[in-house]
């Protein structure tokens, strides 16, 4: 239900906000799961290999229309607070808590699915994620929804989405052929992207027509991606995967362990929580702004879409602008490029400002975000990818849960500025670290 929360990140599906998912990175890492899980797709027959192309595209179409849904009703829910008389702290905060009962589920979530709980995972947690959200949009074609129904549905809806993102995690290699799997993650890639463009334009297009039109959007979204894995014939076990040991959290808690080793490691987890949480810091700001100047939900929805396509832009050229400038100096460049614009922010006025800066920043976060992820592939063991990039996204994610939290306090005790010259500090401290730190990203190739 949250737009904009993977800036980094996982894309929604595996893990580095909603908002920047670079293809390369979920190829790699679809590629690295392949080679660890042999699966029959391996060996497949023709016959195998239609029955995996229908799986995959039922597969596509349940990710196309949750992301679609969730970035429809997303870009709205602060609108929606706002125009029920809440302030601009409050919306900060179910932002935030919306964000936060979803995070520390992810690695647990992993485990299940790794041990084949997948397919009843994914299926599950979209039944409740539509139930949630149905009886938000009920209410308020009713006229009786209150901020306690509010969260509590939200959360829930966030909470099963941890649970979806972990249990999809390698889906794609275990229903496409190795030859396949490239093509097959630029697809979903696209439609992460194209979700991300077109639906908050749709959502705040459908919230002029009425408030509840963008999260019956949602609720529907989340029924047919629950139709879509339900229809897929493939078992989505891993031939391979581990027995049971040592307990969920023992088991849960390797990924964390192998970052806390790596100094790569520990560096991607810096990098894209502080740059994840001051993106989402910096839409909220945006949200408060435009909503204090008169702005409605069709304008804003238009910034949000500029960004999206400033990232898919960003996405496509990340790997050739990684060869010709070497993965540390890209590193290095783009954190110390990312203050200036920030700070930027805090002066703009108007769609029009907010649009062209916050695309500047979307263009240039995925350009090292896929070098680091394909550095964090080198030096994670196959067995071990889900669960490291759980520890990634729970903590790009607790970032991200926070940062509305922050921008909302700010804008109403200091000004609506206050969130983007603190992003912009934040921001300057990063770079400094990642100058001493960049070589890493060229030792780990």
């Amino acid at each position: 239900m949250e737009p904009y929360a993977q800036a980094d990140t996982p894309d929604r599906r595996g893990d580095l906000p909603p908002s920047l998912p670079p293809q390369d990175l979920s190829t790699s890492r679809d590629d690295a799961t392949s080679r660890a899980t042999a699966t029959p797709q391996d060996r497949a027959t023709p016959q195998h290999r239609a029955a995996s192309a229908r799986d995959f595209r039922l597969f596509w179409w349940a990710n196309a229309a949750d992301a679609l849904g969730t970035q429809a009703s997303g870009v709205v829910l602060p609108l929606l607070l706002l125009s029920l008389g809440h302030s601009a702290q409050t919306a900060g905060l179910v932002a935030g808590l919306s964000l936060g009962a979803g995070i520390l589920f992810g690695p647990l979530a992993a485990v299940p699915a790794d041990r084949g709980a997948r397919k009843a995972i994914m299926f599950w947690s979209a039944v409740v994620s539509a139930l949630a959200l149905g009886s938000v949009a009920l209410a308020l074609a009713l006229g009786h929804l209150t901020l306690a129904h509010l969260l509590g549905a939200v959360m829930v809806e966030r909470f099963a989405t941890a649970c979806h993102e972990a249990a999809s995690r390698g889906t794609v290699a275990l229903v496409c052929p190795p030859d396949e799997q490239p093509r097959a993650v630029a697809r979903l890639g696209a439609a992460d992207q194209g979700a991300l463009i077109l639906g908050p334009a749709l959502g705040g297009a459908a919230y002029q027509v009425s408030r509840a039109l963008p999260f019956v959007a949602d609720a529907v979204s989340y029924a047919v991606a629950a139709c879509c894995v339900r229809a897929m014939r493939t078992d989505l076990k891993a031939q391979d995967a581990a027995p049971p040991g040592g307990g969920l959290l023992r088991e849960a808690a390797a990924g964390l362990r192998l970052v806390r080793r790596q100094p790569l490691l520990r560096l991607v987890l810096v990098w894209t929580t502080l740059v994840n949480g001051a993106a989402v810091a910096l839409y909220y700001a945006a949200v408060f702004a435009l909503e204090r100047s008169g702005a409605g939900a069709l304008p804003l929805g238009a910034v949000l879409a500029v960004s999206g396509a400033a990232g898919l832009a960003g996405s496509l050229a990340a790997p050739r602008a990684a060869e010709r400038v070497g993965a540390a100096r890209l590193l290095t460049a783009v954190t110390w490029l990312l203050v200036p614009l920030t700070a930027a922010l805090a002066t703009a006025a108007g769609p029009w400002a907010y649009g062209a800066l916050l695309g500047a920043v979307c263009l240039l976060v995925p350009l090292p975000a896929v070098v680091l992820q394909a550095r964090v592939l080198l030096v994670t063991e196959p067995a071990l990818q889900a669960r490291v990039g759980a520890v990634l996204a729970t903590a790009s994610g607790g970032a991200a849960a926070l940062a509305p939290v922050l921008a909302g306090l700010l804008a109403d005790q200091v000004g609506t500025a206050a969130p983007a010259v603190g992003c912009a500090a934040l921001l300057t401290l990063l770079a400094a670290h990642t100058t001493r730190r960049a070589h890493l990203a060229e030792a780990a190739a």
